[in-house]
């Protein structure tokens, strides 16, 4: 009897953790379909390509290109991935091969601690100090491109950080102790044994800040400049997708709310398809290797 209650217990909670792990699913699939139920229709309406390749946003004439705000998203995200990645990967090295553990040990919640920064902080300190320095130095309004990268490539650090050093760490000791006996260099050992068999991780990490650059919203308006067109270099300003979306949705009614919502649809395929491109990338060179 104790047995068979014993039984039904671990079923009931097996079920119990099977449904909190499929809500995570259920409400990410809601979120998908609302988004897409609201912003497909005008799409199909005045045309993909239009909205795809439109170099107009002017919803007051049904005009709803979104060419330049996809433009400066991409924009962005690369040049935060670009100067946060290399820096945060060897943050993430030197703390797990080239330090000591005391060191790792105080450095590593600092790091982490960025990450519960305000957004609107980071925005605010770009205004304030990298905006003027910008301008003065290098030119143009100072609210551009170059200054939205920088600020995204320090918020993403504390995630490519973090889940780097992870990664590392989980890497059996006996890769380096075997690399090391044979007589390869510590910096050998990093660059042909450490790094790629923590490759899976490290990717992670390379994603999940490419989401967090790609989503980020408060900060790149402060900094970006929010200018409806293509900008012809990094020191001009620029409007992405997620700041379309921030700025206009307050007011927006009609066909001009559907429009919102189509943005954010284009905004979901862009992730999607950024983020499978990087799992294949990833898995091609592992079956390579």
């Amino acid at each position: 009897m104790k047995k068979h209650n014993l039984q039904r217990n671990e079923k009931f909670t097996r079920l119990v953790l099977l449904l909190f792990a499929f809500s995570a699913v259920a409400i990410l699939a809601v979120i998908t379909i609302f988004i897409f139920a609201e912003g497909t229709p005008i799409m199909f309406r005045h045309g993909v390509k239009k909205f795809l390749f439109g170099l107009d946003w002017y919803p007051t004439e049904e005009s709803y290109g979104l060419l330049p705000m996809i433009t400066g998203s991409l924009m962005v995200t690369l040049g935060a991935l670009i100067l946060g990645v290399p820096f945060g990967l060897a943050c993430a090295i030197f703390l797990t091969e080239f330090s000591s553990k005391r060191l790792r040990r105080v450095i590593k919640p600092v790091i982490e601690l960025l990450a519960g920064i305000p957004s609107v902080v980071y925005g605010f300190m770009g205004v304030v100090i990298l905006v003027p320095f910008i301008r003065e130095t290098l030119g143009g309004p100072g609210l551009s491109v170059l200054a939205a990268s920088i600020i995204l490539g320090i918020m993403i650090l504390p995630t490519v950080i973090s889940i780097s050093i992870d990664s590392l760490l989980a890497v059996p000791c006996a890769y380096r102790d075997g690399s090391i006996a044979m007589g390869a260099t510590r910096w050998q050992t990093v660059r042909m044994v450490m790094l790629p068999a923590a490759r899976s991780g490290i990717i992670a990490s390379i994603i999940l800040g490419m989401g967090r650059a790609i989503g980020e919203t408060m900060a790149v308006i402060m900094i970006a400049g929010n200018a409806i067109s293509i900008p012809r270099s990094i020191l001009a300003p620029v409007r992405t997708l997620t700041s379309n979306i921030a700025l206009e949705m307050g007011y927006a009614s009609g066909e001009h709310r559907e429009a919102l919502f189509a943005t954010g649809v284009i905004l979901f395929i862009i992730i999607m398809i950024l983020n499978t491109l990087a799992n294949i990338t990833s898995a091609r060179r592992a079956r390579k290797k």
